[in-house]
């Protein structure tokens, strides 16, 4: 059975496999910190593989700095999360350049493992030329260029319990987790709604308050 959500997706789904601008499409999953995003660049990539486009799934997870970097404002600055947790400049070079006009397509998936903070040093994969790569992770518009994004719209309070639940073993219990997300994570995301405005930049808006019953505010 098609659900609501599978019909949603299907039309953005639609929308990317449409795009061919002579390399691989290149789609940012954009949104604030437990918003949804991994789900819904999961779920594009398998649509888009359904209707018989290659397309990868790639998380910023495995772009992040050393800990030693991203703490070293602070286990909780919101600052430090801003500033600190991506290594976009390498994110860059290995992925977006090698994979946008004139490159070589061959580009990497990681550099690092991020719950033991080990460097990866994988070979770089090969991506067909129609390939759609798409990408989760937070932040995406501050210093990136895309080709298309996927704004995942999603409320504070919302997110929060979602991202509190599904981090309360890591961060030490619920209370631990809610109080990171409400003075790290979420801090970090409102200075990048203010400073950035990735909504309105997005080429897709995708509300996801209601998991079952997302809406489609904006496409194309």
């Amino acid at each position: 059975m098609i659900t609501p959500r599978d019909r949603v997706l299907g039309r953005i789904a639609d929308h990317l496999a449409s795009i061919r601008p002579g390399h691989p499409l290149r789609v940012a999953v954009d949104g604030i910190t437990a918003s949804g995003k991994t789900t819904v660049a999961r779920e594009l990539t398998a649509a888009l593989v359904e209707r018989g486009r290659a397309a990868a799934h790639l998380s910023m997870d495995g772009f992040h700095n050393p800990r030693a970097v991203r703490h070293r404002q602070g286990r909780d600055s919101a600052d430090g999360y801003y500033a600190d947790a991506y290594d976009f400049e390498s994110f860059n070079r290995l992925v977006l350049e090698p994979l946008g006009p004139g490159g070589d397509r061959k580009y990497r998936e990681r550099i690092i493992d991020l719950l033991s903070d080990t460097p990866i040093d994988e070979p770089p994969v090969l991506a067909p030329e129609d390939m759609v790569l798409v990408v989760d992770g937070s932040f995406l518009q501050r210093e990136l260029v895309w080709d298309e994004v996927v704004f995942v719209d999603t409320p504070f309070e919302v997110a929060r319990d979602r991202g509190a639940r599904r981090d309360a073993e890591l961060l030490g219990g619920l209370v631990q987790a809610q109080r990171a997300f409400d003075q790290r994570y979420h801090a970090a995301s409102r200075r990048y709604l203010a400073a950035v405005g990735p909504a309105a930049r997005a080429g897709v808006v995708l509300g996801n308050e209601d998991v079952a019953n997302p809406v489609l505010r904006r496409i194309g």
